[in-house]
């Protein structure tokens, strides 16, 4: 009987013990000069960003301008720059008017969309250590593709790129 409750006792003890594994943060790649890495970000960036994408495609701008920070610095793919969201809404009301002109459908498919973040620098900080970033691929209805990046940070945008490749 001692024996059982020694054994019990011990099982107890061993399951109750502190076994935390530490994992080593897998990454791959490099960011030139800063002694940088990269890894997966989070679905929460991910998140963010098919709630930018969702209101932009339905021009809900009251949802957009929560959503983006003013301040931030978004290069269009014409290599425009808005500042903020009120600037960012105008670019988009603009193609949208664009698109209508054109008797073009607006809209686009969604290709991929996946998050990265790297890790932190050995010599200093860098902006790109803010946040997360989603890259994202797009087919316009008229086939161009948009290949962007969306900084986020606290499930805000406050950095953003596109470049445009026209269907011919």
């Amino acid at each position: 009987m001692k024996n059982i409750i020694l054994v019990s006792l011990l099982g107890l003890f061993i399951s109750c013990a502190d076994q935390t594994n530490v994992a080593k943060i897998s990454s791959n790649g490099f960011i030139e000069g800063t002694g940088q890495s990269v890894s997966l970000g989070s679905e929460e960036s991910i998140e963010v960003f098919k709630a930018i994408d969702k209101a932009w495609l339905e021009r809900d701008y009251y949802m957009l301008k929560t959503l983006i920070s003013d301040g931030g610095n978004y290069i269009h793919d014409d290599n425009s720059v808005s500042t903020n969201a009120d600037e960012f809404i105008s670019k988009i009301e603009a193609s949208f008017e664009e698109t209508k002109e054109k008797n073009e459908e607006w809209g686009w498919t969604t290709n991929f969309a996946f998050s990265v973040k790297p890790t932190k620098s050995e010599t200093g900080d860098y902006p790109n250590e803010i946040g997360e970033w989603v890259n994202a691929r797009f087919t316009a209805a008229n086939g161009d593709v948009y290949e962007e990046w969306y900084q986020i940070s606290e499930g805000k945008l406050i950095s953003w790129s596109s470049a445009k490749r026209e269907n011919k």
